[in-house]
């Protein structure tokens, strides 16, 4: 008999050989019937793996991540077979499990695919799928394995297993179809009952340009019909949704070939959005003790060297700039705490005086390859809402847990009420990765966990996840659509203060090393306003939103009284704005409601009589007649409700 310890720390004892799906039936038939896959001591296993020592199993099902990931990994298999079915000289090369799906990267030679083809490969792979084709993994050598694909001429599978080690190479087999595979698959094809083929695009063998372009096959499946159309009618939204779409629509920002690739433009409104963001972190920051300092958007080349940025990100950075002097050399700015550093290092400081936090909305710059640019997620320059904290080691746990009560109310006031933590620490097995002392890089990991303990946050902790030099916490963010994003980072860094000689006057009169925290609520501004954008639908809290409210004139002659107003609500610090335009006042309304303008005000003969407003709000309902006066403390009452005190 062996021991089997289950998730919830429970042990059940089963015969030698017995596997994950043995384990799951003597727990119950239910649960047996959805398992999918399974984990034993940290490796993923098949359901039918033998299990013949005592270790922690994890059943996962398709309610899990994971077990997700197993079901889009098959069902790329079976993608694959569909593919060889209809085009027998297709070479394969790897087919992997995405966030959303999975694709499978294939040498069509001279043939090309489309759209026209996805109904018949649907097809056969659901035909596979009703088949109840078993996955069985097993293992093979090497010189097999090269022969099995040098018989297939398949240059590509024979580059990925010439780099594997001889008596760690397995292939999957399903119906007539074999893979080169690590494994992790469903019991049999039939768990899968609806699937998709999403697209097709270009890409190059191992994302490398030089390689030979391949045609990547994205695809999805399903346990369910009505799942598959649940997401299909999810992406419809996410495209009424997509922050390019809504961010040309509401006029906030742009892109200029001419100005280059990646590099956004923010239109009048885009600029007057950011800076009330802006103003509104600035805000807190100085109730929270921050200090405001700019840096250069340049610098020597040399800083960043000192800082390790240049090691581990220079192949992402733009080329130096080099000046008329013969050996210098400066960068674009890829990071702002390297020039924070040099600010501390401006004067001494003594234990009193710490901590110190500087605050910058600091914009920096990566050479973000053209095919992975991607609206305002993904750009080559973009503004950091970065803040670095210098303290002494007792004071760490304290402003760490500040940081956090800091980011979970700009999160909060911004309608990102489903979230959770992500704890990102060191992968072990990959120590070249990090850069830093192993006994301060356990310090500050523990240090994470326990304020992650102490303030009660729902937290998962994510191995090799870590910044290079030093451990994290993101908030992990689910917006209304479902989609998980990460906003907000906390990090502890040991490393830059020992490669800055940056020091402090202890008690003892003796100099000590500072520890640095680094944090941004927001990440970038950029990539915060792309995602709030796809969360509201454009549909901003009111008091971030462009224009609060719009005056509607129904003719000329209400003029003077729509000025009237409008000085009115300027008073009350509301942002409003005059459609004088010679329109129906119809139009005015669904022109009003495409700009996603909260409130409309609309002004005639009653209105002016009575010296009153008629109050509209976006969406439809109807507030009737109020004063200005009561439609500002409408407004302020809105307002409170969201902004809560910091």
């Amino acid at each position: 008999m062996i021991k089997i310890t289950l998730p919830d720390g429970s042990i059940k004892e089963t015969a030698i050989n017995s596997t994950p799906m043995d384990v799951a039936k003597s727990i119950s038939e239910g649960l047996a019937r959805n398992v999918i896959s399974a984990n034993f001591n940290d490796n993923i296993v098949e359901t039918s793996t033998k299990l013949t020592e005592d270790g922690s199993l994890i059943l996962y099902t398709w309610n899990n991540d994971k077990g997700k990931k197993t079901f889009w990994h098959s069902s790329a298999h079976i993608l694959a077979q569909a593919i060889l079915h209809f085009y027998p000289k297709a070479k394969l090369t790897i087919g992997p499990a995405i966030e959303n799906g999975f694709y499978y990267d294939v040498d069509f030679g001279d043939i090309s695919i489309s759209d026209n083809d996805f109904k018949k490969i649907e097809d056969k792979m659901l035909e596979y799928a009703r088949q109840k084709f078993e996955f069985k993994i097993r293992a093979i050598s090497k010189a097999d394995a090269l022969a099995y694909y040098k018989t297939q001429n398949n240059e590509f599978k024979v580059e990925l297993i010439e780099n594997l080690t001889d008596g760690e190479i397995t292939f999957c087999d399903h119906a007539d179809f074999t893979d080169l595979c690590r494994g992790g698959h469903l019991p049999h094809t039939g768990f899968i009952k609806a699937v998709k083929i999403m697209s097709v695009a270009g890409a190059y063998w191992r994302g490398d340009e030089n390689n030979k372009q391949l045609t990547r096959v994205y695809g999805i499946s399903f346990p369910k019909q009505k799942e598959l159309k649940e997401y299909l009618e999810l992406l419809e939204e996410a495209k009424k949704r997509d922050h390019r779409k809504l961010g040309k629509e509401l006029e906030l920002f742009t892109f200029s070939q001419k100005v280059g690739q990646g590099l956004p433009l923010w239109l009048p409104k885009g600029a007057a959005l950011r800076e009330r963001l802006e103003q509104f972190l600035k805000k807190i920051q100085k109730k929270a003790g921050y200090e405001m300092v700019m840096t250069p958007h340049i610098g020597q080349k040399e800083l960043y060297i000192t800082s390790g940025h240049y090691a581990k990100y220079g192949e992402d950075s733009f080329l130096p700039i080099h000046t008329p002097k013969e050996g210098e050399e400066f960068l674009l700015k890829p990071m702002n705490c390297p020039h924070h550093c040099e600010i501390y290092n401006n004067k001494p400081y003594s234990y009193k005086d710490l901590p110190k936090r500087f605050a910058e909305f600091g914009t920096v710059y990566r050479y973000e390859q053209s095919g992975e640019l991607h609206g305002l997620t993904r750009v080559r320059g973009f503004t950091q809402d970065d803040a670095h904290i210098f303290c002494t080691p007792d004071q760490v746990d304290q402003e760490f847990k500040n940081v956090i009560d800091l980011s979970l109310y700009v999160l909060q006031s911004l309608g990102f009420d489903n979230y959770t933590a992500q704890v990102s620490v060191r992968d072990l097995e990959n120590p070249d990765k990090y850069i830093g002392d192993i006994k301060n890089w356990e310090i500050a990991e523990q240090a994470i966990i326990n304020a992650a303990e102490d303030k009660g946050l729902n937290y998962t902790i994510k191995t090799g996840e870590a910044a290079f030099y030093g451990p994290k916490l993101d908030f992990m963010v689910k917006d209304v659509l479902g989609r998980n994003w990460q906003l907000g980072t906390i990090q502890v860094d040991y490393t830059l203060p020992e490669r800055f000689d940056l020091t402090y006057k202890g008690a003892d009169n003796q100099l000590h090393r500072p520890i640095m925290i680094h944090r941004a609520p927001f990440g970038s501004m950029e990539r915060f306003i792309a995602l709030l954008l796809e969360h509201t639908g454009g549909n901003f809290p009111l008091w971030l939103t462009p224009e609060q409210a719009i005056l509607l004139p129904i003719s000329d002659k209400y003029k003077n009284y729509t000025k009237k107003v409008l000085d009115l609500l300027e008073n009350y610090e509301i942002r409003a704005l005059v459609d004088d335009r010679s329109e129906k006042t119809g139009k005015k309304i669904r022109d009003a409601e495409v700009g996603k303008i909260p409130f409309m005000i609309i002004i005639g003969e009653q209105e002016e009589n009575g010296e009153v407003i008629s109050v509209r709000r976006h969406g439809g309902e109807d507030l009737g007649k109020m004063t200005v006066e009561k439609f500002s403390s409408v407004v302020a009452q809105e307002i409170k409700s969201t902004l809560k005190q910091f």
